[in-house]
């Protein structure tokens, strides 16, 4: 069994370092880093950054943006990657924990563009479902953040493949559910593993979030909206609406204190908004209207790609398109669009009138226009098979550096977040993954994951179940 070094710290002890197989390496550092139950223990960590150094050594590092370096070694400090390099060519801090990854891919922490993690644990008890508001189909000032459970089952299970980051979205049969979070998957509690509140409005247009009734989906009937029609005109009224808002906004922050004093006196208006009355749905659509935050387009085939587009460029809303899955016809336009897509599911069936392969061939499609691609599970239980939908793109003609970019570097730079994340660069977080073999390959297992240098326990409700019940030699 080959040799490995942890880490062995624990809520500001440190303990020295010393040699185990990497057969055992979680289950020693689950033993040491916290004394609280197993089950707690696995679902929140504690990522506060120490000050020791630690040297993964003679790894193949897969840098994303600046090739691959063979027999490499990476330093993680402070929570932060602060040396990199050919092992010769890096000189490892004076007590520093040494990881020997001989034979191990070293790679960026995964970033999943869409799930719905922390929104949902039981889908059969409605209780716990926090996946979309199903009153109203037009919610922009809802947060998920509000509703984020850091503590599902759910998020160990992903980091176990090498995830570290995700947008967490709500579920999109309503044309507006609300607004996205953008979350680090460890972290001391909730506030600490949200890293950007209200990153992105998600937007949906096309069969899915037709009303077949209040609280259905996907079918015409007598909810509204039941047609494409009914979901571009609800869509655009709230636009409207906002941006009418706005202006009447800024044209009572342009009067004088004495006529706004004069004004709240004759009318009895003391609200924040330009009608006295604080406008929560309007208000949250304001840093969207002024272009400060994406809007997240989600659209499956080329018609509703082209009419969500159109009101997207009447409003100059700045876009992430997302599915595209069945928009063949319209690639170059696409392309044209100058906007990055969120492609998926890559797994989905072709349309009648598709060829068998026309779903997952898409990424390369677009890649070959120029099109800056992510991948997202969609999911919130099957996240953890994110880097195999990028290795099916591989497969069907997407180059294999472009399909690990759309995993990495190119959600961190949609997301705002590429001076932090989405490569093995100096300065960025230490979020790094160790494991046996390339991460787009079903037959590699992650043997660790760091986050803010952190070494995360490498296990999850599966193995405690696994361990439970599998027979005792």
């Amino acid at each position: 069994m080959r040799s490995f070094v942890i880490p062995q710290q624990s809520e500001g002890i440190c303990f020295s370092s010393r040699l185990i197989s990497i057969g055992h390496a979680a289950a020693v550092a689950l033993l040491l880093v916290t004394p609280v139950s197993l089950h707690a223990q696995a679902r929140m960590v504690d990522t506060t950054p120490g000050s020791a150094a630690i040297a993964i050594t003679n790894g193949k590092l897969l840098t994303i943006t600046h090739g691959v370096i063979e027999h490499g070694t990476i330093v993680l400090q402070g929570g932060k990657i602060v040396a990199i390099g050919a092992a010769s060519s890096v000189k490892i801090p004076s007590g520093a924990t040494k990881i020997d990854a001989t034979g191990m891919t070293v790679y960026p922490g995964l970033i999943d563009s869409e799930t719905n993690l922390g929104l949902v644990e039981i889908e059969s008890d409605r209780v716990n479902s926090d996946l979309v508001e199903t009153s109203e189909e037009i919610y922009p000032q809802m947060h998920v953040y509000d509703a984020f459970h850091a503590e599902t089952e759910r998020i160990p299970i992903d980091r176990f493949n090498g995830v570290t980051n995700a947008i967490v979205a709500p579920e999109s049969s309503d044309t507006m559910p609300g607004q996205d979070i953008f979350i680090q998957l460890a972290g001391r509690d909730r506030d600490t593993m949200i890293v950007t509140k209200d990153v992105a409005l998600a937007m949906n247009f096309g069969q899915e979030p037709k009303r077949g009734g209040r609280g259905g989906e996907g079918g015409a009937g007598r909810g509204f909206p039941s047609t494409r029609m009914g979901e571009i005109s609800q869509l655009r009224q709230a636009l409207l609406d906002a941006q009418e808002y706005m202006v009447k906004k800024a044209e009572v922050a342009k009067k004088p204190a004495s006529a706004k004093a004069d004004e709240t006196e004759s009318t009895g208006r003391k609200g924040g908004g330009p009608t006295g009355k604080f406008d929560l749905r309007n208000e949250a659509l304001l840093p969207y209207l002024r272009g400060e935050r994406p809007v997240i387009l989600g659209a499956y085939e080329g018609h509703d790609v082209e009419v969500a587009m159109a009101l997207a460029q009447e409003f100059h809303l700045k876009v992430v398109l997302n599915h595209v899955t069945h928009s063949q016809d319209v690639l170059d336009k696409i392309a044209a669009y100058k906007v990055p897509v969120i492609f998926g599911p890559i797994y989905d069936f072709p349309d009648a009138n598709e060829r068998y392969d026309a779903v997952y061939s898409m990424p390369a499609e677009l890649q070959k226009r120029g099109v800056k691609i992510a991948f997202a599970s969609y999911s919130v239980e099957f996240n953890r098979n994110l880097p195999y939908a990028a290795g099916f793109a591989v497969a069907y003609g997407l180059p294999y550096d472009e399909a690990l970019k759309a995993l990495t570097i190119n959600p961190a730079e949609m997301w705002g977040m590429a001076d932090k994340l989405g490569s093995l660069d100096i300065g960025k977080t230490a979020n790094v993954v160790i494991a046996n073999g390339d991460p787009l390959d079903v037959r590699t297992s992650v043997k660790q994951v760091y986050i803010d240098g952190v070494a995360i326990p490498m296990e999850t409700r599966q193995t405690r179940l696994r361990d439970e019940y599998m027979p005792k030699k």
